[in-house]
This record gives C-alpha cells, sequence and structure tokens, in this order.
C-alpha cells in the first residue's frame, strides 16, 4: 500500500500504535527483566565464589547463565501470552 492510500484511513494507524505500544511494553519488561536476573545471578555467584570457592570463576558463570536462562524462558512466556502484559490482580 503507498503513502498516498494510507493518508486517509485513521483507523488503520491507531491499530498498528497500539500493537506497536503492546509489543514496547512487553519488550522494556523483558529487557529489564533480564537485567534484574543476569544482576541477581552474577551477585550471588560472586559471594558463593568468594565464600566457597577460593575467588574462582566458575560460579560467577553459572549465576549469569542461570539469570540468563530465566529471563530467557520468562520473556518468552511475556511473548508468548494472547492477554498483553502480565497484570497483578488484588
Amino acid at each position: 500500500m503507498s503513502e498516498e492510500d494510507k493518508v486517509g484511513k485513521p483507523a488503520e494507524y491507531s491499530n498498528n500504535s497500539i500493537d506497536r505500544s503492546i509489543l514496547n511494553d512487553k519488550w522494556d519488561l523483558v529487557l529489564s527483566n533480564m537485567l534484574v536476573k543476569v544482576g541477581l545471578g552474577f551477585g550471588v555467584g560472586v559471594v558463593t565464589s568468594v565464600i566457597f570457592f577460593k575467588r574462582r570463576a566458575f560460579p560467577v558463570w553459572l549465576g549469569i547463565g542461570y539469570g540468563f536462562g530465566r529471563a530467557y524462558s520468562e520473556g518468552d512466556a511475556i511473548f508468548r501470552s494472547n492477554a498483553g502484559l502480565r497484570s497483578v490482580q488484588i
């Protein structure tokens, strides 16, 4: 469809902006979730490394990998949901 055909159809633009808004909100949630999970995994890995393993690197990498894995699985669930973003019910 050319730009000339789209000029007179504001309803089409509003549907795209709603879809983009939901997609942007999902991406924001997934990326912030990933940052938190990887950060927590890194922190737990550093503490475990210092306390139990005489400052070796493998607990840190395991913690980061666990954080990425959790973030990936939760992000996949968020993008596969049909209802949009998850909400808290009180």
